[in-house]
């Protein structure tokens, strides 16, 4: 028995060796895993550490503005300015390099006094999208600005004893001269009640110019936004040129009001066009519209009454010579009919990018400030007096066997209501504005800010469309005037929609195959609206909005170009400004100061339009790399060109 159990201990003894050699082995391989894992972090830290190294040595001028965001290299062709090439798709326009912003006030006026009765110390509107202080100190010296009422006035203001008047759209100065003028003088104060906008006719009596320059200062100079959005919108350029390359900003102007207004509800498919034509519908009875419900939207599409696609922009760009790689900027918000209809153009260039994409959502949620959390966002309709009677009816129907009560209806999702297309199948009346709908509205204030801004720095700015749901300026269209008044020889196209319609049309049948006779005729129109329409703005657009065509009464001109006009000798140096801006004053010496270290070309724009003619077509999509277009340029003097490489085209061609 004794050795019994000693060879048990034995036994145990042996089994309890063999658990600790098997615990001690596997702390060593736990511990060689711990190792080898340490390892391999110190090991990927080394090589991105000598990657990123190495590749900001050998690419110097690449950046990535956010890492999900492609990187912005400079291509060969936009390695330098005074190459012709890059003249041609981003220098100014030569012919405008002479016109300067002047609104100073020119000659003596009376100065108004006027007191600020507007809602904005109780809703906050104004200073809810400007700022406020610098508004007041820009106009000290032409407009007495305050605040709030004196004390005596603000009894009469909460008895509601103050003098309103509606503005109609466009007043003449004879309105405000003999309406409210004698009432302002006998009760000290009127309410102007502004609903439409453009409380002021565009075109003012000679005698009125200065009034004109009055209000370039007040929306050039006075209006700025509020601090935040400024610094937001200057950190969004700051990233765009980060990698020193210029950029185009795009405005689609694809609202629901203008494609409403204007009949174009059969661009669109599906729920969008019932929508278009629910609006013009709505418009039609409140006597905004004047015609039929049904129109034929292909009719005014060649008629240059409709948006141009997003698409069809794009071809307009790419044939024009620039490379699908350009850092294209899409203002507005949402584009009407989805992400789908910007497709195309993401297709065509790489780098088409927005505010969403160049700001963290962080950044953009604090210039909204401190909001009222909204409980409910979607609140649950009450049940109809006819739904509960009929419930309390199945309950007191006396003893069983009873009529089963109605299935319930299908649940409804808040995703599958919210926004302006869920009311569609259940509707034919458009539902008022939610709670989170006017919050949204608030806050597209602020993104139309910021694209603003944007598109007025823009090197190129294009625009798809210039008037809004009531056929006045749009968005678009002030951000061209101010772009007129601020930088006039910076490049906007301002296109003829009609002519354009009628060149897409020619190539419809083989859209993204163009012929070298087709973008050559496409480059002519775009080369010549940039001054041919400036005289269609001229006549269209200022009679309707001064701010959209701010010259001649806000612009001068330099003393060389002064000189060249009215003392030249050739008729061609005496049409170096266009006819329709009739710019004549002088700008003072103060700005030729400024200016007389401008490097300036000596070569014509005319000159670089003969460059193009060593080029026959271009090829709308990047390019893979099959290579499959290894033909060269055989055909390049053909009507029917094929496709071809167009960065290497447009080098060639420039040489």
């Amino acid at each position: 028995m004794l050795g019994m159990k000693w060879v048990l201990v034995t036994m145990k003894g042996g089994g309890e060796g063999k658990m600790v050699l098997f615990k001690s082995k596997m702390k060593w391989i736990g511990l060689l895993g711990l190792v080898l894992s340490a390892f391999s972090l110190f090991t990927h830290f080394l090589l991105a550490h000598y990657t990123d190294h190495h590749s900001t040595i050998l690419s110097p001028d690449s950046i990535t503005i956010f890492s999900w965001r492609p990187i912005f290299d400079i291509p060969p062709h936009l390695s330098s300015t005074n190459r012709p090439l890059y003249r041609r798709l981003w220098g100014p326009v030569r012919r405008l390099e002479s016109l300067h912003p002047h609104a100073n006030p020119r000659a003596n006026y009376e100065e108004q006094k006027i007191c600020n009765v507007s809602c904005s110390s109780e809703y906050k509107s104004f200073p809810y999208l400007y700022n406020e202080d610098q508004f007041m100190a820009a106009l000290a010296k032409d407009v007495k600005i305050v605040k709030t009422l004196p004390k005596n006035l603000k009894g009469a203001r909460k008895k509601k004893e103050i003098p309103t008047f509606r503005v109609p759209n466009s007043a003449t100065p004879y309105f405000y001269l003999h309406h409210v003028l004698p009432v302002l003088n006998k009760h000290s104060v009127v309410e102007l009640v502004v609903y439409d906008g453009g409380c002021l006719q565009a075109i003012l009596p000679p005698h009125l110019e200065e009034y004109q320059r009055l209000r370039c200062r007040v929306a050039f100079h006075a209006l700025r936004f509020r601090q935040e959005v400024q610094e937001l919108a200057t950190r969004i350029l700051n990233r765009l040129r980060a990698p020193g390359r210029p950029f185009i900003a795009y405005d689609p102007g694809m609202t629901r009001d203008a494609l409403a207004y204007y009949g174009c509800a059969e661009l669109f498919q599906d729920v969008h066009t019932e929508l278009i034509q629910h609006k013009r519908s709505w418009m039609i009875k409140r006597g905004i519209v004047k015609g039929n419900l049904t129109i034929n939207s292909a009719e005014q599409r060649l008629n240059g009454s409709c948006p141009l696609m997003p698409e069809e922009v794009g071809m307009l760009l790419r044939a024009y010579g620039y490379s699908w790689d350009t850092i294209i900027y899409v203002s507005g918000g949402e584009v009407f009919g989805g992400q789908k209809k910007l497709i195309p153009l993401h297709a065509m260039f790489e780098n088409v990018v927005d505010r969403t994409s160049l700001a963290t959502t962080w950044e953009l949620n604090k210039i909204y400030g401190r909001e009222a959390n909204l409980v409910d966002k979607y609140p649950r309709t009450p049940p109809s007096v006819k739904e509960e009677m009929k419930l309390e009816a199945w309950k007191t129907s006396g003893p069983r066997p009873r009529p089963l009560p109605p299935p319930p209806a299908r649940p409804k999702y808040p995703y599958n209501i919210e926004g302006w297309w869920g009311w569609v199948a259940e509707s034919d009346n458009e539902p008022d504005s939610t709670v989170m709908e006017l919050r949204t509205n608030a806050h597209k204030l602020l993104w139309e800010a910021i694209d603003y801004t944007i598109c007025v720095e823009a090197d190129v700015f294009i625009p798809g469309f210039d008037r809004d749901g009531k056929g006045r300026p749009n968005f678009a269209s002030l951000v061209m005037g101010h772009r007129l008044y601020q930088s006039a020889a910076s490049k906007t196209y301002r296109l003829d929609r009609k002519e354009v319609a009628k060149h897409l049309e020619e190539i419809r049948e083989h859209l993204y195959e163009a012929n070298h006779t087709w973008i050559m005729s496409v480059r002519r129109h775009m080369r010549r609206n940039l001054l041919d329409g400036l005289k269609e703005d001229s006549a269209r657009s200022k009679r309707l909005s001064f701010l959209s065509f701010p010259a001649p009464e806000c612009s001068c001109l330099s003393s060389e170009s002064t000189e060249t006009l009215f003392h030249g000798s050739s008729p061609s140096a005496r049409v170096q400004i266009p006819a329709a801006l009739r710019v004549t004053h002088p700008c003072p010496a103060w700005m030729e100061t400024d200016t007389s270290s401008w490097p300036r070309d000596k070569e014509s724009e005319e000159d670089l339009d003969d460059e193009d003619n060593a080029m026959s077509s271009a090829l709308f999509f990047r390019h893979s790399s099959d290579g499959n277009n290894e033909s060269g340029g055989g055909d390049i003097n053909k009507e029917e060109g094929t496709p071809m490489e167009d960065q290497e085209e447009l080098e060639g061609g420039e040489r």
